[in-house]
């Protein structure tokens, strides 16, 4: 398997997903693609734009099992970072693992979540 791909999330979605039998975020719609992130990227993104959040799972993806396009693409604040976005909905057979994401109690995030 290629590097993992992940994708944070409520945990409320995820659900939602699992019964509907696809995970398409709100973002598919919005800006035609769904937002993941590197191992060595996560951390970051979730301080960023979930601090303090709860009840938040990370989608573990293996990108060879996905039936849409990956683009790596410049990140809004560091356009020389790339990121992996995913241009349609996701398979549930392409998540591999669903983890806990929590912040600690100041809210932010320290710990890795796979």
């Amino acid at each position: 398997m290629t590097a993992a791909l992940l994708h944070l999330t409520s945990r409320a979605v995820w659900e939602a997903a699992r019964r509907s039998g696809v995970y398409a975020a709100d973002t598919l719609e919005g800006q035609g693609f769904i937002h993941c992130s590197t191992a060595a990227q996560i951390l970051r993104v979730a301080n960023r734009f979930y601090p303090g959040q709860r009840g938040l799972v990370v989608l573990v993806l293996d990108p060879q099992r996905l039936a849409v396009e990956v683009r790596w693409e410049p990140g809004t604040d560091r356009p020389e970072e790339l990121f992996p976005h995913i241009y349609g909905p996701i398979s549930l057979e392409a998540v591999q693992k669903v983890a806990g994401f929590e912040p600690d109690s100041d809210g932010i995030f320290r710990r890795m979540p796979v």
